[in-house]
């Protein structure tokens, strides 16, 4: 009698209530386990008037899982078991909105892109500092900047993977010309013993376009969103 009565506070133990679950009301001992409307192969035992189910069997109909913690058993059921068990689905209307494809920016390439994006601050910073001041405008000088933004524009393009990824890449893409080019115009008066104005920036179309896309890729980043106002063309 007293191993009877173990037995069953063990089977009580490993009872668990899933939402969803019911049994038959056969008035035989061998009953059907019912999940979501559809009849399962799971054993139900029945102890003085108690119905009991086997856990690993419940578990792989719902697709969950079990995990054992000292004197402990945790049963782990997927979101979607409740409404979605093995053999059982539900069917779409038909007039259901496919859902959008790459609404945003992947985590990958919005990353790469800020970092191109800092790099490219720092080669205008650098090149703003000399005219500003006076000091030579040279290639040598300006160089370490234009290879690591050169790096930086590579591995955001391999970071590519979703339509917004692609057309911001184009955006960056244009950003990091319009500084060569930028670059290659204050070199090359360098180079012809031209005079450089110290404010020779701040009238400079090319670099109010540089400036102008900056601020536009930068709100870009800050929302997650691709959105193209014609600063970067």
């Amino acid at each position: 009698m007293r191993g009877r009565k173990s037995i069953a506070c063990l089977l009580v133990a490993l009872f668990l209530v899933v939402p969803g679950i019911v049994l038959s009301q056969n008035a035989n001992q061998n009953r059907t386990l019912i999940v979501n409307g559809q009849s399962t192969q799971v054993p139900v035992v029945q102890v003085n008037g108690r119905s009991y189910v086997d856990l690993e069997a419940l578990a792989s109909v719902v697709n969950g899982s079990l995990s054992f913690a000292g004197n402990q058993i945790a049963l782990s059921v997927p979101r979607s078991s409740a409404t979605s068990a093995p053999a059982i689905t539900a069917a779409k209307p038909a007039s259901s909105p496919a859902p959008a494809s790459n609404p945003g920016f992947s985590k990958g390439f919005l990353n790469a892109g800020i970092e191109e994006a800092a790099t490219l601050r720092e080669w205008h910073t650098a090149l703003a500092s000399a005219i500003q001041n006076g000091y030579p405008v040279t290639a040598a000088a300006l160089a370490p900047y234009r290879a690591q933004a050169t790096t930086n524009l590579r591995l955001a393009s391999t970071a590519v993977s979703t339509d917004s990824d692609h057309s911001a890449y184009q955006l960056l893409n244009n950003e990091f010309q319009n500084m060569v080019k930028l670059t290659d115009k204050y070199v090359t008066a360098r180079a012809n013993m031209s005079y450089i104005s110290p404010d020779a920036l701040e009238n400079d179309s090319l670099n109010q376009r540089f400036v102008a896309c900056g601020r536009s890729l930068g709100a870009m980043a800050a929302s997650g969103q691709f959105m193209d106002d014609g600063s970067c063309d």
